[in-house]
């Protein structure tokens, strides 16, 4: 068993990756991402690199259910080691 304040942080992520809301935002990003991931409306090479890294970003969002759920089995996995 993970330490409370661990577990505590990761079921706050899986209620908030449960939300209607977080579900929204993910749909909202997912829309932006392809709006800003087009090289013809960028203006300068300036504001494609602000492009991009406003897609690491969203990238980063999108991807944080599973980066939640691998860390989690990971310390999971390293306490059994322990154990």
């Amino acid at each position: 068993m993970l330490d409370k304040e661990l577990e505590l942080y990761y079921r706050n992520f899986r209620n908030m990756f449960g939300s209607d809301g977080w579900k929204q935002l993910l749909g909202d990003l997912s829309n932006n991402a392809v709006m800003i991931n087009s090289v013809e409306l960028a203006k300068d090479g300036d504001d494609l690199r602000f492009r991009k890294g406003q897609l690491a970003v969203i990238a980063n969002l999108l991807n944080l259910e599973a980066q939640i759920d691998t860390a989690e089995q990971d310390a999971l996995e390293a306490e059994q080691e322990i154990e």
